[in-house]
Formats: C-alpha cells, structure tokens, sequence
C-alpha cells in the first residue's frame, strides 16, 4: 500500500523576494513561479571580481561594496523573469543594462565583470528562508531593530508558533507552499554581510557575533525544489508527514 502524506499546517508566507544580481537590491514580490533552480529570476546574475576569477568564491558582493544593494535590479519583461532583459537602477538614480560595462566599472573600479548563470549563482542552495520568530528573538538578543532584508531570504514565515529557530526542526523534511514542495536542506550559515545595515550601511559586528555564539553560527535555513510551483504571500505553509 502506498504511504498517504499528511499535512500539517506550520506558518504563513508573509514576506518573497527575489534578487535578480547577487548582493543587489531584491524585488519584494506577492506572487513567484519556483522552477527547479529557485525562484525565477532569482540570482541569475552575478558580479565576478577579475582579481578572484579563479578563486572558489569570486563573486562581488556587500563584504567588498556595502552599498551594492542600494542598486536596484529589475526585469523590463516582469513576466518572463529568466529571458527578460535586466536593468539596474544606481543610487544616483541612473539606468543601466546589467551588461553595461559601465555599471562593472562603478560597482569595482579594480575590475569586474558580469555573468548569467541558468541555473542560478549562490553560494549554497536556491531557496531560503527564515521565520519571523527567529528574527524577533535575535533581535531581542543583540537589543537591535533588525531588518529582514540583513539575512536578504526569500521567504519569511510567520510560524504558528512562538517558538524562535523553528525551521531548524524542518531539516531533511518536505514544506508546500502553494503548488510548490521544497526540501528543507541545511542550516544557514552566516557571514559578515549580515552585520551591514540594508538601509545605512553602518556595520554592527556583535549581530555576527551573537548567531556564532549563540546559534552555532547559523539563521534560518536552507532548500531546494522537489516540485515546482506557483507560491504568493499569505498562503499556508505545510510541513509533509509520512
């Protein structure tokens, strides 16, 4: 006889964003199609440091250029995030092709260059995802307002418990959020980025501090794809029982 899955409801979807250049700006979506590489359009792009081309972690991101996510990515055919044209809006308030050699030269003088990637740039996994306890409680630990955007996830659940850190429960298990089903892999692992404020730049390193001490160097959680789907914000968020 065939296993019938159950249920159980664990949260809400009240925050999805994608980031169309890595460490750029994201775009706060209500609705997202998940293909087998992520959300579309999610970190197609990515700035590659000429110095680092042939370093196991090349990339251009907010530990060289704090500022890089003040510029702000967008698809001139919103419906078709993963063939559309990408442009960029700089702080200044400029437009650019995100192929625009010009743009490279602003963000590293010393040198750069932009690459797509199909399947997506990042650094671990291409789905991830924190819920609003745990940000409520590190900021309870650290005596700070943080921002969401710090962990720069793509989903934020508000968890129908009280309880901070529960995605870590969620590891090796199945989530369904709307049509799509994703794996809850592995924890998140930060880094300095999360020590920059989104908005003033400033950085504030006893937040890095805190999650090594406090939380074995790990916030919220990472995934992938079993099933792609469509997702929007306020859908349940499911956790499968066998």
């Amino acid at each position: 006889m065939m296993n019938t899955v159950q249920l159980r409801k664990v949260g809400r979807l009240v925050g999805l964003w994608r980031y169309p250049v890595k460490s750029m700006g994201p775009e706060n979506l209500q609705q997202a199609d998940a293909s087998w590489f992520g959300l579309s359009g999610d970190r197609r792009w990515a700035f590659v440091r000429d110095e680092a081309v042939s370093s196991d972690f090349p990339w251009l991101t907010l530990r060289e250029r704090a500022n890089m996510n003040h510029y702000r990515p967008f698809f001139v055919d919103a419906e078709n995030p993963d063939k559309s044209a990408t442009r960029v809006q700089t702080p200044q308030g400029h437009e650019l092709d995100v192929t625009d050699p010009n743009l490279a030269a602003e963000l590293y003088p010393r040198g750069a260059r932009v690459i797509r990637q199909n399947r997506g740039c990042f650094d671990c996994f291409p789905l991830s995802l924190i819920t609003s306890q745990t940000l409520r409680q590190l900021s309870l630990e650290t005596g700070l307002e943080l921002d969401v955007q710090r962990f720069r996830p793509n989903f934020l659940v508000d968890a129908q418990t009280d309880q901070p850190f529960v995605e870590n429960a969620w590891l090796g298990k199945i989530l369904r959020i709307g049509s799509m089903r994703f794996r809850i892999d592995k924890r998140d692992g930060r880094c300095v980025v999360i020590t920059i404020d989104p908005i003033t730049n400033q950085k504030e390193p006893n937040i890095l501090r805190q999650v090594a001490q406090k939380h074995e160097g790990c916030l919220g959680v990472y995934g992938s794809v079993v099933e792609p789907g469509k997702l929007e914000i306020q859908d349940p968020v499911y956790l499968e029982i066998d």
